[in-house]
């Protein structure tokens, strides 16, 4: 059996780190999130609460699905939480399971099938443990959760990082659990720690690779002592049982090519492949499904190609992961930009490959660009090619063009065509409009030329098209939106009579300023009874904690409602002068 535990010459990440910061994370909430936590210490299990963002609007619950409970004491408590409550979120994250802590009670509730709540359990008991010492661990611990990596000891505090931040940081991004432990019955290996990472076979497996690759530049030739039990690991043990990984060794100058500035390249093919793509040393390690892997290889061929001179993929007619476009020769300078910057900028913000193709005997009026990478991120960097011509050569992709609505269920696209009048409001300062509505909707949206693209599935372009029309109609006067209550969109408010000129802001500018915080678009509109309420919509419901979707925005606009209530209040209802005092607090409260 292992027992888990901090070093205490050491700040293991997320866990050990918590008796350090512990202080400083109470004394925070104490300060900051007073008002909150008090709300919540008066709330008992009986309380009505808001779906957990997890139900995912109506998602099948699994046959097994069950609730746990937990009795917790209230130091507990405070590590469980988090600071912000962000480890209970990591920890129904990555256990996929809900949670829910009332701390009257001082009760955890787990809901999700019998392995969800069991994972879930076990990871809070994991950073429970952490707070009073090393916690047995015996060989059931792991569910196919669990990865264990030894750690060269002169590498442990470069890969738990400043108060555990590198270690916060792959957590974040892999989705994982992650700490130091401590292996056998407290005699340690003085050479090596345990590093445990729980999570899903590809989340363990790209956390796992990051900190490989941590440790290979603190100790070089590390990696090729565990080479094959690192590359074995995991075998076919996911869904489509072809999960596994391949190798590729470079040259000190290929590899810097393969990595691109700030690892640019590296992302490219991760994201564009669908494997994980991560360098130990000069070792390049893709694991993923054998499709993944085999795009992955592919890709990293025709770049290094690319140096040789002019690469065409024969047969990309028949591939299901490349798309190619035609661009006039007198854009190609344009859409490419200088050193690359236009090109490399769709790349980053689609997550796709992309490259002008041609057999060297061809030089004609228009290249092809082949756009490598998933359905949907293929589709928004050829719509962003597309607008980008249609700025440059207007025309190009919109003469002759009508609307078109499809039936399509599934990935498609439509088409709306603007006014003249309509684009430039539709579009907004810097494209910040149909970027917000994008956001919202859950759909692309771009505009080429006059022509809106609306691309994704049936419920994304139908609410993207709805938010565009509500958009436009705003120009002519109120808006009236029935049945709102039926969506699974939209959040109501009804905002006091006094306080809706505070909320909304100089011609909306409040509004458009928790609607860039919160991903989410907002305005003010009439019922079917002719009054007037604000609602909120997005795709995203969000969570208690998350900073993005309608409960975010429905927490900024509480917010502001009880501000003005206080400075009303304060001085017997001083109408909407007393806005202008108060800028100054709100201000300071969104930097905390």
């Amino acid at each position: 059996s292992s027992h888990f535990g901090p070093r205490p010459d050491l700040l293991p990440h997320p866990l050990a780190g918590f008796r350090q910061t512990r202080a400083r994370a109470t004394g925070v909430m104490g300060r900051d999130d007073s008002r909150d936590r008090s709300r919540r210490r008066s709330r008992s299990r009986k309380d009505s609460r808001s779906p957990s963002p997890r139900d995912g609007g109506g998602k099948k619950k699994p046959d097994d699905y069950g609730v746990d409970t937990m009795k917790i004491t209230d130091d507990d408590a405070a590590f469980i939480l988090g600071k912000g409550g962000k480890t209970k979120e990591k920890i129904s994250r990555v256990s996929e399971a809900e949670i829910e802590l009332f701390e009257r009670d001082l009760i955890l509730e787990f809901r999700g099938s019998k392995m969800q709540r069991r994972r879930a359990k076990k990871y809070a008991e994991g950073v429970m443990a952490q707070r009073t010492g090393p916690v047995m661990i015996n060989s059931d611990f792991d569910d196919d959760d669990l990865t264990m990596l030894q750690v060269p000891q002169e590498a442990v505090g470069f890969v738990t990082g400043r108060a555990g931040n590198f270690l916060r940081t792959i957590e974040e991004e892999w989705t994982t659990l992650m700490f130091f432990c401590e292996v056998g019955s407290g005699s340690r290996n003085r050479d090596y720690e345990k590093l445990a990472i729980f999570g899903s076979v590809r989340g363990r497996r790209g956390a796992e690779l990051k900190v490989l690759s941590a440790v290979e530049t603190k100790v070089p030739g590390y990696y090729s002592k565990i080479k094959d039990e690192v590359v074995d690991r995991d075998r076919g043990r996911d869904q489509t049982g072809t999960w596994g990984t391949d190798t590729m060794t470079f040259q000190d100058d290929e590899l810097s090519y393969a990595l691109g500035k700030q690892g640019g390249t590296r992302k490219k093919l991760e994201k564009s492949s669908g494997a994980i793509v991560q360098y130990v040393g000069h070792n390049a390690l893709f694991s993923g499904t054998r499709t993944q892997r085999k795009r992955a290889r592919e890709y990293m061929k025709w770049l290094f190609e690319q140096l040789e001179g002019p690469v065409y993929v024969d047969g990309w007619q028949e591939r299901d992961d490349c798309t190619v476009i035609e661009v006039p020769a007198d854009c190609i300078g344009y859409v490419t930009g200088a050193r690359r910057a236009a090109l490399g900028g769709i790349e980053e913000d689609w997550g796709v490959l992309m490259f002008f193709m041609n057999r060297r005997s061809e030089r004609g009026r228009a290249e092809e660009l082949i756009i490598c990478g998933p359905q949907r991120a293929r589709r928004g960097a050829e719509l962003k090619v597309m607008s980008s011509v249609e700025t440059k050569s207007p025309g190009t992709f919109t003469r002759g063009v009508r609307e078109k609505t499809s039936s399509e269920k599934g990935f498609d696209t439509d088409r709306m065509i603007f006014k003249d009048d309509e684009l430039s409001y539709a579009l907004g300062k810097e494209g910040s409009t149909r970027k917000k509505l994008e956001g919202a909707a859950g759909a692309i949206l771009q505009y080429v030329g006059h022509v809106a693209f609306i691309a994704g599935t049936l419920k994304q372009r139908k609410r993207a098209k709805e938010y565009v029309s509500w958009l436009l109609a705003q120009r002519r006067g109120s808006v009236t939106i029935t049945n709102v209550s039926s969506r699974d969109d939209s959040t109501e408010m009804h905002i006091p009579e006094n306080c809706k000129g505070w909320v909304t802001g100089n011609r909306g500018s409040e509004l458009r300023r928790m609607e860039t915080e919160t991903g989410t678009y907002m305005f003010m509109a009439l019922d079917e009874r002719g009054e007037e309420r604000l609602i909120i919509f997005c795709h995203d419901a969000g969570s208690k904690s998350a900073p993005k979707g309608r409960m975010a925005a429905e927490r900024l606009v509480n917010e502001m409602i009880q501000e003005k209530l206080r400075d009303d209040g304060g001085r017997g209802g001083g109408g909407r002068d007393s806005r202008s005092p108060s800028r100054g607090r709100r201000d300071s409260r969104d930097r905390r």
